[in-house]
């Protein structure tokens, strides 16, 4: 059995054929279009395109956004302007062929539960620090949607009261202190001040910018400039982790996005801010950490996965 996963990206349209083990046999990706006209143009020609070339069973499409229960309209998208856009039957229409849509963070929760780091687990949670913080629950062998089908949205509980403003119009949401994004502002923070921060003052371009790349490449240095950014970011992550644990109870958490490619050096701290903000920590069993191991696949493997099973 083969299906098409196609994953939305706010720079980037991937798709792919995938096969029942998580393969993908073969491959596309294009630049996302401004227009949301010449966004479906593209979605639509990936998938005659792969389809063509393949005896394809089900089509899959994950984009930000909060869908419905029904997995056929996008409520809101934060980087498309889809307000109740029935995407699925838009798609549908012009495909002649059925549509599943998932948020892309659930899809690529489920890549990772079915095929990546939380595989073999009953219970996980996913967690990716791109620029924002996106969230998938699994619970019992199945995707957490919740009652109109937009839960497991992690990056947007409140973290710090009347904090810093997040796009989806609220204040101190996780992913404003536990991003890539949040990242780059600590580190400017730490470069503004001077003493440790040289190193990452060193590395600003000509408007003043820390690209996330040379953050990394300070972090593998081990200048403690950036080791210190990261430290504060990765906290953030693992005493969010410590409530999460309280009402989830996950077996195992992943952690995905370009952060975490730094590996054990996220994730030592990450684990030392979880214990400590753990309800009852050192008297119950306490989740494993792993970094996701599908990269940027794991969306269009996993709505691959999720349409070829009806979901």
């Amino acid at each position: 059995m083969l299906n098409v996963g196609i994953d939305i990206g706010g720079t980037k349209i991937a798709g792919g054929v995938v096969d029942a083990a998580g393969g993908i046999l073969d491959k596309r990706r294009v630049d996302t279009p401004a227009e949301v006209p010449a966004l479906v143009d593209a979605v639509v020609a990936m998938a005659e395109d792969l389809r063509a070339r393949h005896d394809i069973t089900a089509i899959g499409v994950a984009a930000a956004g909060f869908i419905d229960r029904d997995r056929s309209t996008v409520i809101h998208a934060p980087n498309i302007a889809w307000r109740n856009e029935p995407l699925r039957a838009v798609l549908e229409s012009r495909l002649h062929a059925p549509v599943s849509i998932e948020n892309d963070a659930n899809a690529a929760g489920w890549g990772e539960f079915r095929f990546g780091a939380g595989r073999g687990r009953s219970h996980m949670v996913m967690l990716t620090m791109g620029t924002g913080v996106g969230g998938a629950v699994v619970s019992d062998g199945a995707l957490y949607r919740g009652g109109f089908g937009s839960g497991g949205e992690l990056g947007h509980v409140r973290f710090i009261r009347d904090g810093l403003p997040c796009g989806c119009g609220q204040k101190g949401c996780l992913e404003q202190y536990a991003s890539g994004r949040a990242l780059q502002r600590q580190a400017a923070e730490i470069a503004a001040a001077g003493g440790i921060g040289q190193a990452l003052a060193d590395a600003r371009d000509s408007d003043g910018a820390i690209h996330g790349a040379d953050i990394s490449r300070l972090v593998e240095a081990g200048d403690p400039g950036a080791l210190e950014a990261l430290r504060r970011v990765a906290g953030a992550l693992g005493e969010a982790c410590g409530g999460f644990q309280a009402v989830l109870d996950p077996e195992v958490f992943v952690i995905g996005g370009g952060v975490a490619q730094l590996g054990d050096v996220v994730l030592e701290p990450v684990r030392a801010a979880y214990a400590a903000s753990l309800p009852g920590g050192g008297d119950r069993p306490t989740a494993e950490f792993a970094v996701a191991r599908l990269g940027n696949d794991a969306g269009l493997i996993g709505v691959a996965d999720l349409a070829g099973r009806g979901r």
